[in-house]
């Protein structure tokens, strides 16, 4: 049972919050904006959102058993002859923020949080099955990674949860900030730094200000980071860090991994080195970044008190994250599904697993445009030209109004390719291509939809 509630006093210290009918408050002890599901003992949230606006739903939230409701001050009105507590504040969402963080500090929970410009799921998801171990773990679900996402999340935790694994998602100056000072972690990462939404962030310099701010946050509460030596960016600004564990492929660090090969599948084998003990193991995921990911979350894991023998056992076990170099075995022919988002480096890693991959004939990637690159969109998915050449891929299709500048560059080059304009002549070209003995990697922004032409493919009937 959650030992945890939000009082009258809680609600009181809501900053421009107004409560009607406090008489009538009892102590809650979940909180929730769906007006669809209305928990036991709840205080429900009021946001609207791009599609529906939750005062709508008031009268239902109400009759379906909420406590008390919060609402923006400017729909007092339609709402004032209530009896149920109603608190009015200047903007729902912060207020959900504000509640969030009153809820994080009657937490016992010890709280991880992770941000990164690749593979901060993944890694999210691969501590989260090991640390399960040992651990009663509360994780972020989905891509509720922002700001309505990240306050949820705390608020789904309990103190039966030892430790919270929570993502932070960020594409804008101050997000992270924001989310961050909500979370207040115990101990954080940022997996590394690369070109991801430099639309907003203009170049890698931008990117590590804003996700430094959970650095900041981490250590203003004495907690704990942990820094990948491979990153340039990050390693420097390690160096002034006195908490810390630091983990590596290709520099020192306490943490120190080695890949000593790839089998026919692009699986790595792997040796981790830490105070004086190796481990060794085959990870049953595919490609460099999930070795990353790994290793990054062993360094956690070990800070936690899991033995080498419990992480083993772990990870033997791992799944990938779903979109995320999700590898799947199809008849005669093998699909990898990596269509959950994209940007220069996590292109640059599905390209050379695809590369890697030596257990089929034929290689071929469906690629669509990649979002949010600024000033330099057209270069970087040109630059992708090199890497399809080097990992000596046959065939390139590709979609979208940014990917067609790399199609162009390619015309004179001996590997196969096709541009499409529309969605339909890709998904038609798909169920008729022969695809016995291939290998095939569907990637691009989320914006992109490319996990249609992964049920394309799986539905093909030939």
């Amino acid at each position: 049972m959650n030992n945890i509630k939000i009082t009258l006093e809680d609600l009181f210290n809501i900053p421009g919050a107004i409560i009607y009918n406090p008489d009538n408050y009892k102590s809650v002890s979940a909180v929730t904006i769906d007006s669809r599901k209305i928990p036991p003992n709840a205080l429900f949230v009021a946001i609207k959102g791009r599609k529906f606006d939750g005062h709508a739903f008031i009268k239902d939230v109400l009759k379906n058993g909420a406590k008390a409701i919060v609402i923006n001050k400017k729909n007092l009105n339609k709402f004032g002859n209530f009896k149920s507590p109603i608190v009015t504040v200047p903007d729902t969402i912060i207020a959900l923020g504000n509640i969030a963080s009153l809820w994080r500090k009657k937490l016992n929970t010890k709280i991880i949080a992770i941000t990164g410009s690749v593979g901060k799921t993944s890694t999210k998801e691969i501590l989260v099955q090991i640390l399960g171990e040992k651990f009663n773990i509360n994780k972020t679900i989905g891509n509720n990674n922002n700001h309505i996402g990240v306050p949820l999340t705390i608020l789904s935790t309990n103190n039966k949860h030892d430790v919270l694994v929570v993502e932070l998602g960020t594409n804008h100056f101050g997000e992270i900030q924001y989310s961050a000072g909500i979370v207040q972690p115990d101990y954080a990462l940022i997996t590394n730094i690369s070109d991801s939404h430099l639309k907003f962030f203009q170049n890698r310099n931008g990117v590590l200000k804003e996700k430094s701010a959970l650095i900041q946050e981490t250590e203003a509460h004495n907690g704990v980071i942990f820094i990948n030596n491979d990153d340039k960016l990050l390693n420097k600004y390690g160096l002034k860090l006195k908490n810390k564990v630091t983990f590596a492929f290709n520099n020192d660090a306490d943490v120190k991994g080695i890949i000593s090969g790839y089998n026919s599948m692009g699986q790595a084998e792997i040796e981790i080195s830490f105070a004086k003990k190796v481990l060794r193991l085959s990870l049953p995921l595919y490609g460099e970044q999930n070795a990353k990911n790994f290793l990054a979350a062993v360094a956690m894991a070990l800070k936690f008190g899991l033995s080498g023998k419990e992480i083993k056992s772990a990870a033997q076990k791992l799944v990938a994250a779903d979109k995320r170099l999700n590898v799947k075995k199809l008849r005669d022919f093998m699909l990898i599904d990596d269509t959950y988002n994209a940007n220069p480096e996590s292109m640059k890693f599905s390209l050379e697993l695809l590369g890697k991959i030596s257990g089929y004939g034929h290689k071929t990637a469906i690629l669509g445009d990649m979002f949010e690159l600024g000033k330099n969109e057209i270069k970087l998915h040109q630059k992708l030209y090199s890497l399809i050449k080097g990992n000596h891929i046959d065939s390139v299709f590709t979609i979208g109004n940014r990917i067609k500048h790399l199609n162009e560059l390619m015309k004179k080059s001996k590997i196969e390719i096709k541009h499409f304009n529309s969605r339909n002549a890709l998904k038609s070209f798909l169920n008729k291509n022969d695809l016995i003995n291939s290998v095939i990697l569907v990637k691009g922004s989320r914006g992109m939809k490319m996990e249609e032409f992964v049920h394309s493919i799986e539905a093909r009937k030939i």
